[in-house]
């Protein structure tokens, strides 16, 4: 069950943002670090994936905190 306290501060549509922001932000990334169109490509997927696993890891630890308080 999701906190309503966590939103309140960001609904469920808004979510989705991220999921553009990410692309472009691993395509951008992988494209300053190789010229070829498939290093890029692989690169930008290595890339997108570890920024979700990263933003999964912080929404973990922020539910577990807030289940803890209550």
């Amino acid at each position: 069950m999701i906190d309503p306290l966590l939103l309140a501060m960001a609904g469920p549509n808004d979510l989705w943002y991220t999921l553009p922001l990410v692309i472009a932000v691993s395509l951008v990334y992988a494209a300053t670090r190789h010229e070829q169109t498939g290093l890029i490509l692989r690169h930008a997927v290595e890339t997108a994936a570890r920024i979700a696993g990263f933003m999964l890891i912080v929404f973990v630890i922020l539910w577990l905190i807030t289940w803890w308080i209550r």
